[in-house]
């Protein structure tokens, strides 16, 4: 496996990689998730020694306090063979000067969130409840209003 930083993306290889894993909001427009990746602080890939793309994360961050952790994505052919643990680790280790490290998953009560809470506690995350903290969000469905903004 190859692991490296990317700035450029292929549409059809990010519509594949996310429809693997049923991101149904980032593949209804794929210019508009490569423009996303593009316009993200750091993406970095997994590919296999023929260059087919296994894997990526992204994230959001000042560089200095807080990296946000938006996307961990594996094909799901290639689950448990270390890939998004790797993927994990580089952000880890390229983040550790950053006081806020985070990320957000499913619910615990769902089957994905079951898998996905027990990878990432195995690389030492906490919940925000045992962090102290409290994480809060908008509804994702709400109007677009930058037209309206002054």
């Amino acid at each position: 496996m190859v692991m490296a930083e990317e700035e450029m993306f292929d549409p059809g290889e990010m519509q594949a990689l996310y429809a693997s894993v049923d991101r149904e909001g980032y593949t209804r427009d794929v210019d508009r998730l490569c423009r996303g990746l593009a316009n993200s602080h750091l993406v970095v890939t997994a590919r296999n020694d023929a260059g087919a793309l296994l894997g990526l994360a992204r994230t959001i961050s000042d560089d200095e306090h807080i990296c946000y952790v938006q996307d961990v994505v594996v094909d799901p052919a290639h689950h448990r063979q270390g890939i998004g643990r790797a993927l994990v680790e580089h952000l880890m280790r390229r983040y550790s000067h950053c006081r806020f490290f985070l990320l957000s998953t499913d619910h615990a009560a769902s089957p994905e969130g079951r898998r996905n809470h027990a990878f990432y506690r195995s690389l030492g995350f906490l919940s925000y409840e045992e962090k102290e903290m409290a994480g809060f969000g908008l509804p994702r469905n709400r109007p677009d209003l930058r037209a309206a903004m002054p």
